[in-house]
């Protein structure tokens, strides 16, 4: 009796995709991204914006992306992901399509279809692609797991948290003061 034989799919079927339709490839898997929340979007645009004026304040090298911007992780044809947020340090990771590598720093914002590729699968992958720090910011449990993969530290804080940036020597955020 032959085997199945699973699907590997490639950042071509990616962007072959209908328009308007969303997914992620993570070894060559497809995942599908439904639209996000208003407070999701909210968040992510707070969040962008005061890493964006820590950047731009200490006239620093980094890049901060929102999604859609895509990620090639790999450097492979079977790994594309668009993260929440990306901040980039090494600008000769970055041309036109997005992303060629790791980003330094990676927050996903959880939403209820993305709660375990987020929390597992993402985790894994970003920890083994090179990623520095990866937050994973839960408005459904108003928590935020940080992960700094080089000093393998890991920790959860509340909504109500001032949360150090661990690829920054002098950033933390304040989730207290962002109104959503």
């Amino acid at each position: 009796m032959a085997l199945l034989q699973e699907s590997i799919y490639t950042v071509d079927d990616i962007y072959k995709l209908p328009e308007g339709k969303r997914a992620e490839l993570i070894d060559g898997q497809i995942y599908y991204m439904a639209p996000p929340s208003r407070r999701h979007q909210r968040l992510s645009l707070k969040l962008s914006q005061i890493i964006a004026n820590y950047i731009d304040s200490k006239n620093g090298d980094c890049e901060v992306y929102s999604a859609p911007f895509a990620v090639f992780l790999d450097k492979d044809d079977k790994n594309y992901v668009e993260p929440d947020l990306s901040v980039i340090c090494d600008k000769n990771k970055l041309d036109d399509r997005g992303c060629n590598g790791s980003p330094d720093w990676i927050i996903e914002i959880i939403s209820p279809s993305s709660i375990r590729i987020d929390y597992m699968v993402k985790l894994f992958k970003y920890r083994t692609a090179g990623v520095k720090e990866y937050w994973i910011v839960d408005p459904l449990k108003d928590r935020i797991m940080v992960y700094y993969f080089p000093d393998d530290f890991a920790a959860m804080y509340s909504f109500t948290d001032k949360i150090p940036v661990h690829i920054y020597d002098d950033l933390e955020i304040d989730f207290d003061q962002i109104q959503l």
